[in-house]
């Protein structure tokens, strides 16, 4: 199926491949039958799946310009992918209850709040920062459509779950976002900067096999 409706079928199964399958009812049976982990590691590889299948979908929809491709807006993504790949990298199993994606929230010191003491919810920033770059060189509208909704969705995000947060901690949640921002340089933190450049090598790498397009100007 192409075209169209190709694109609207992707983000159909989208929203419902990450609606679905974290429904608490659903959630709980998947969860009875392979494990927490075993959950993680599957809705983790359908999101990744259906993701890519939603960009080649908007590559092969009716090509509609609302503003012409320039040279030097090849460089907007390819910095900021960089940049969103080592704040994943920063993030990802670290302590943070203030947002998703975290590990070990007890352990979280506002005085040595890591990432978090520069951005709240660094997954929803590096989702923000992927989708908004990648709208500057893919100025057709389905591009739009597609990159516009992830911006929209990381937007919104952080005004719900810091609602949601608020009213679930109470006072603590005063306490707990009154972090520091401070540069440590750690042997572990370096070896997190490092991963998410490797990260962003293979993004870049993987670009052109799996979404049919050289990322490099």
């Amino acid at each position: 199926m192409t075209g169209w409706s190709g694109f609207i079928l992707a983000f159909a199964v989208f929203f419902v491949s990450h609606s679905l399958p974290v429904r608490p009812a659903v959630k709980a049976r998947i969860v009875a039958l392979i494990g927490a982990r075993g959950f993680s590691l599957a809705y983790s590889a359908l999101s990744v799946l259906v993701l890519t299948w939603l960009i080649v979908a908007a590559g092969r929809a009716p090509y509609v310009e609302l503003w012409p491709r320039q040279p030097w807006q090849s460089w907007v993504p390819l910095v900021a992918l960089a940049l969103a790949s080592v704040i994943v990298a920063l993030a990802i199993g670290r302590p943070n209850p203030l947002s998703f994606g975290g590990g070990r929230n007890a352990a979280f010191d506002p005085a040595h709040p890591g990432i978090v003491g520069w951005v709240r919810h660094p997954l929803l920033v590096a989702i923000g920062l992927w989708a908004g770059a990648h709208m500057v060189p893919n100025g057709d509208l389905a591009h739009v459509i597609l990159f516009g909704t992830f911006l929209g969705f990381a937007i919104l995000g952080t005004t719900l779950i810091d609602r949601r947060k608020r009213r679930q901690m109470g006072a603590q949640w005063e306490r707990l976002t009154q972090t520091a921002r401070r540069v440590e340089v750690t042997p572990g933190g370096l070896v997190r900067v490092v991963v998410g450049l490797g990260l962003w090598g293979l993004l870049l790498w993987l670009h052109m096999p799996v979404i049919g397009v050289w990322p490099l100007p």
